[in-house]
């Protein structure tokens, strides 16, 4: 007997339709094995794709796995920002509640929620769309507290992975592999043109981590060069390992973008919890991910990222029996 499967598309760290990152969420996906949810996210085809389940812990509101087209993740931002907005559309998550709790790979996920209302005023009851819920106007994801690996010294070898001379490398600052629940290699450019002009050469990255310790399973390369965006960091990620040829907005590489800045000191602690990464503009998705990070006499105590997300469409998945248990 073939089963049916609610899906609701959304694009992720924007204010418009057609831009930031698309993600699909299954609110229910109760019954789906995991070769099916793979099976799915590779039929969806969007970076990531989200999967719903029944909490497994007393401190959790639900369970979340996120797959890309080729394997699950522990964690992810996009995901968990726009499956947030997921639920608040559908009204799981309750109208002007502040904060909900995912089980994710890496445990409990906080993410605190601002809803919009009419007139302006933060304390007044949440607004009504015309689904008749209070609308989610923004969320911030709480991730892990950094983990830095040595410097990278090979800067050559890390600008080959991008086709760009080591002279693209932005002077006095280290590749480096930063996690916040999924370690990325953090490729610092001089300029948005280099930026722009980086592409993935597959053969270099695997000779690369041949000679260095610490995998990433990204590359996540950005410039800190000022522009008229107001951007804090002008960035663009690969990871076709996950089966995800350039990623038009990356949560889970943004954490340790934030820290990054911090740590080496690009941006002042006075503004280390405003901060702001504009990535996708390349391939014309462009997305905005604010980054806050927490400092406590110098050292880093807390990682958000946040942004708004955009209803796109919704739809039914049909799956046979087979499809459903294998």
């Amino acid at each position: 007997m073939a089963q049916s499967y609610r899906y609701l598309h959304f694009d992720v760290f924007t204010d418009r339709l057609f831009g930031g990152n698309q993600l699909a969420v299954f609110p229910d996906a109760r019954g789906l094995s995991d070769g099916a949810m793979q099976a799915i996210a590779k039929e969806m085809n969007f970076s990531e794709s989200t999967f719903v389940l029944p909490p497994e812990r007393t401190d959790t509101d639900v369970r979340l796995r996120i797959f890309t087209p080729a394997a699950e993740l522990p964690m992810a931002g996009h995901p968990t920002i726009g499956s947030t907005f997921a639920l608040a559309r559908i009204g799981v998550i309750e109208p002007g509640r502040d904060r909900f709790v995912f089980g994710l790979g890496v445990g409990p996920t906080s993410v605190a929620l601002r809803w919009k209302d009419a007139v302006g005023d933060r304390s007044a009851s949440p607004a009504r769309p015309e689904n008749g819920r209070a609308q989610l106007e923004f969320a911030w994801m709480t991730q892990l507290n950094p983990t830095f690996s040595e410097p990278i010294r090979d800067r050559a070898g890390a600008a080959a992975i991008l086709g760009l001379p080591e002279s693209a490398l932005a002077l006095g600052l280290p590749p480096q592999v930063v996690s916040c629940g999924v370690p990325c290699l953090l490729v610092p450019l001089a300029t948005r043109r280099d930026v722009d002009r980086g592409y993935f050469d597959r053969a270099v990255w695997e000779t690369f981590w041949a000679s260095n310790a610490t995998r990433a399973i990204c590359v996540f390369l950005f410039s800190v060069e000022p522009g008229s965006d107001g951007a804090t960091a002008y960035s663009r990620m690969f990871a076709p390992d996950l089966g995800v040829g350039e990623d038009p907005a990356t949560g889970g590489a943004s954490g340790p973008l934030g820290c990054y800045l911090v740590a080496h000191n690009l941006v002042a602690a006075d503004q280390a919890q405003a901060m702001l990464s504009l990535q996708g503009v390349k391939m014309g998705r462009p997305s905005h991910v604010h980054m806050s990070i927490g400092l406590e006499h110098g050292k880093i105590t807390s990682v958000r990222v946040g942004g708004q997300s955009v209803f796109a469409g919704e739809g039914v998945l049909n799956l046979g029996q087979d499809d459903v248990l294998h």
